[in-house]
């Protein structure tokens, strides 16, 4: 009952009503937690990014715990590499399966088709990208200030524990009209723990930022936005 007074009368509204529309894109099931934590920590990035920027919001909840869970980040290595993250992230999380309009219409090709934003061959290689990262339970991490011995730390980013999980080969973005960063190129330096880390982390931003910058996220996650916030049918307009 207090929770529901404050959604009604408090002054956060429609941080709240934001937070709750981001909630319908960014998806996960309690079903794959078995801490509640870990759901409040995920519902807490949509609170902090429910008035920010969708780059900051891709990147927390790309390591958010309960994300890494739902979708199998957790366990996606090189050596067993799982692509549920990187295809939902983009088919649901940024943009769609068909290229589109700035005004959220499709675009066509000669013949009158719907142009794919991406391949399996692309995802292959979005894939390589989001390996190696886990929970963070070290508790000698200043990474990780939560972590505990015997349980999953499902609060703090998930993180590069072991960075030979990491793929290091090179990855093929999308390469659009002033795209960032459309090639990760193989690490050449990476004989250190520290070092393959680092390439990781740098692979994952570089990653971030192709995908955001992607024409499509505009229209598709703006239309989105507009039918759980305004009206489930906008127009073109």
């Amino acid at each position: 009952r207090q929770m529901c007074v404050r959604d009604s009368y408090g002054e956060d509204q429609l941080r709240r009503r934001v937070s709750w529309a981001l909630h319908q894109i960014w998806v996960v099931s309690h079903s794959n937690i078995n801490q509640q934590r870990g759901i409040q920590e995920y519902i807490e990035i949509l609170d902090r990014n429910a008035f920010g920027n969708y780059r900051d919001l891709m990147k927390e909840m790309t390591l958010s715990p309960a994300m890494g869970n739902y979708l199998d980040m957790v366990r996606s290595t090189r050596y067993s590499p799982n692509e549920n993250y990187p295809r939902e992230l983009l088919q649901l999380f940024s943009i769609g399966l068909y290229m589109l309009n700035q005004d959220g219409t499709l675009m066509l090709d000669n013949q009158g088709n719907r142009i794919p934003t991406f391949d399996q061959n692309k995802i292959d290689h979005f894939t390589k990208v989001f390996t190696g990262w886990s929970h963070c339970n070290s508790g000698n991490n200043p990474a990780c200030p939560n972590a505990v011995i015997g349980f999953w730390n499902l609060i703090d980013p998930m993180y590069v524990v072991f960075p030979d999980n990491h793929d290091q080969s090179e990855k093929i973005l999308f390469d659009y009209p002033n795209a960032p960063n459309p090639v990760i190129y193989e690490c050449f330096d990476c004989a250190t723990d520290e070092a393959r880390r680092l390439y990781a982390n740098d692979s994952l931003d570089k990653t971030l930022d192709n995908i955001f910058y992607h024409p499509n996220v505009g229209p598709f996650i703006g239309k989105l936005l507009i039918q759980h916030l305004v009206t489930s049918n906008p127009s073109p307009a």
